[in-house]
């Protein structure tokens, strides 16, 4: 297996991604989507889930996990500790917006990182690097894996074809429709909670390129204001200061925390 270049490769400009072609051989994992078109909600509305007992597994773990790390709960709302499955979907999302209260950009990545850490045992990041070097063989692995373990969080999505270093491969992922963009409505949390944290992890914990490309108005474009994403397994991320999502600005109209006076998210500032 040929080892892959671990160059820096520029983000690509929206035609590229236009004229990306994606050979979708499969359907996409469902995830309990409860929307008779059994396909997540049209922008704007929000897309209805049956989460099953594994489902509800991993919030909890995820949400235990970063409730030591969380604001507390205002005063004067009524508050009863949660217990094992008392978790769904919005009260995870709930703790991630408490996460980033009083936090700085920098500072909410590193509580998902030390979470994504305790949950692995000793030495795992070391064995990750000798089980899956960055080839193409393991991009296209670990993009594989991505869709059934991950679709509680991400919701439904697919294997799609990429280039890469000029290659290309199978270790794309298409995300319909972020579950956790749609659920928080918050640029910031997006961006900080999500896809910095996991692009850092997957590159410098395990050794595998990886770059995140939501598509939020980052072109300004209406194709692009869909609440999708693709994860590119092998690419390697730009700084985020040449990301485009440096300078997105908040959804003012459905997100609690936005600042519709700031032209960039004020989460994704400091």
């Amino acid at each position: 297996m040929a080892v892959l270049s671990l160059q820096v490769v520029q983000l690509p400009s929206p035609q590229h991604h236009l004229l990306l072609k994606r050979q979708r051989t499969g359907s996409f994992i469902r995830c309990g989507i409860a929307e008779p078109s059994g396909e997540p909600a049209p922008l704007g509305q929000k897309t209805k889930y049956n989460d099953g007992f594994f489902e509800k597994a991993f919030m909890t773990l995820f949400a235990r996990k970063m409730e030591k790390f969380a604001a507390p709960v205002k005063s004067g709302t009524e508050f009863k500790k949660k217990g094992w499955f008392d978790y769904d979907y919005e009260s995870f999302v709930d703790v991630s917006k408490r996460v980033m209260q009083g936090r700085s950009r920098m500072q909410q990545q590193e509580v998902v990182r030390e979470v994504l850490l305790s949950m692995l045992p000793p030495g795992a990041p070391a064995q990750f690097r000798k089980l899956f070097p960055p080839t193409k063989w393991a991009a296209e692995f670990n993009a594989a894996l991505t869709v059934p373990f991950f679709h509680w969080l991400v919701g439904p999505s697919e294997v799609v074809e990429v280039e890469v270093n000029g290659e290309k491969q199978r270790s794309g992922v298409f995300i319909k429709k972020c579950r956790y963009l749609e659920n928080s409505g918050c640029v910031g949390m997006c961006v900080n909670m999500c896809k910095i944290p996991t692009q850092d992890f997957f590159t410098n914990e395990f050794g595998l390129p990886l770059t995140m490309i939501p598509k939020f108005r980052l072109y300004l474009s209406a194709d692009f204001e869909d609440m999708s994403c693709e994860m590119v397994y092998g690419q390697a991320p730009p700084p985020f200061e040449e990301d485009p999502v440096s300078t997105q600005p908040c959804f003012a109209d459905i997100c609690s925390m936005a600042n519709p006076n700031s032209p960039v998210c004020h989460k994704l500032q400091g």
